[in-house]
């Protein structure tokens, strides 16, 4: 089995306090602890040798990408040129880590496969296991897990280091993915923390 370690969205306009999400009123509900986990995950898969392989939620200029639905649920974001590629608000939070010559597949809708090298890029890997973390549980995080479902991705879940608007939306994410069978959720230190041994 080879495990890929996928962290979704993860960027400066979700996680961090001066990104457009918290800037705009919508800020994540425990980012911080998210970060953390999402950190600790990438320093542990690199540790142990498990490609990491991060999701970016950006716009074109213009934003012709964001389509209808996406940019009447909250036009607010284009406003502010929210998640625009090539800008800060759009790149991986420096906590992770995510440099030049890591793997990044952007995206414009919330399914990470959608449109996307993803697929490609997971098989050249011989992925058949994924680690999802990252941001929105119940929205970008779950459709991404679904789309690795419906691909014959074996997926975990590490709900520790996975955000949500509220802390109740975040459980709902992982409970629908968990009882449906999408995924088993586990925590960062059960799934990458080497057994010790004996």
């Amino acid at each position: 089995m080879t495990d890929v370690l996928t962290v979704v969205d993860m960027q400066n306009g979700f996680v961090h306090p001066d990104g457009s999400l918290p800037t705009l009123g919508m800020a994540l509900a425990d980012t911080g602890r998210a970060v953390r986990q999402c950190a600790a995950a990438v320093a542990a898969a690199r540790a142990a040798g498990t490609p990491v392989v991060f999701t970016r939620h950006v716009y074109r200029p213009g934003r012709a990408d964001e389509g209808a639905n996406l940019a009447g649920a909250h036009p607010a974001l284009a406003e502010i040129s929210a998640l625009a590629a090539g800008s800060w608000d759009a790149e991986v939070a420096d906590e992770l880590g995510c440099g030049p010559d890591d793997l990044v597949v952007d995206k414009a809708r919330f399914d990470a496969f959608l449109w996307t090298s993803l697929d490609p890029l997971l098989r050249g890997l011989r992925a058949d296991h994924l680690l999802v973390c990252g941001v929105v549980t119940n929205v970008c995080v779950e459709s991404t897990v679904r789309a690795a479902y419906m691909r014959d991705y074996r997926v975990t879940v590490l709900g520790d280091a996975c955000a949500a608007l509220t802390p109740r939306l975040h459980e709902i994410g992982l409970e629908v993915m968990r009882d449906c069978g999408f995924a088993e959720i586990t925590t960062v230190a059960e799934a990458l923390t080497p057994v010790p041994t004996p």
